[in-house]
């Protein structure tokens, strides 16, 4: 069976949506922001180099769609206090969107030197 690249890119998404609405185990939450940070750069790559569009427009889109389900996440993990009688999981935290969008941004670097060195190196990507 094969996934399509939109069927793995939902699935992802519906995974990511469950661990972050988890509490983050003890060991892990001295590096909340780190690890906000590493997902989101890693989820923009992931993302970008699965439908491999060249055009700045898809990587603009891209990182658009995942700072929205950042926001969304961070707002649903505030709202879930209000229907559990049990916490399971922090409040909204202004810091984790900051750390967010630094993933965004050092992954946007990442893809635009890609893109770059791409076109300058010729593209020696394309599969015969």
């Amino acid at each position: 069976m094969q996934l399509s690249k939109t069927t793995l890119a939902i699935f992802l998404i519906l995974i990511s949506t469950f661990g972050f609405m988890l509490k983050l185990p003890s060991v892990f939450r001295d590096f909340d922001t780190e690890l906000h940070f590493l997902f989101y750069f890693c989820a923009s790559l992931v993302l970008n180099l699965l439908w491999k569009k060249e055009k700045f427009i898809f990587h603009v889109l891209i990182s658009l769609g995942l700072f929205a389900f950042g926001v969304a996440i961070e707002i649903a993990q505030d709202l879930s206090n209000l229907f559990f009688t049990k916490k399971i999981h922090g409040n909204f935290d202004p810091i984790d969107i900051i750390y967010n969008t630094l993933g965004l941004i050092f992954a946007s670097v990442f893809w635009v030197a890609y893109i770059i060195l791409k076109k300058i190196l010729g593209d020696s990507t394309k599969v015969n």
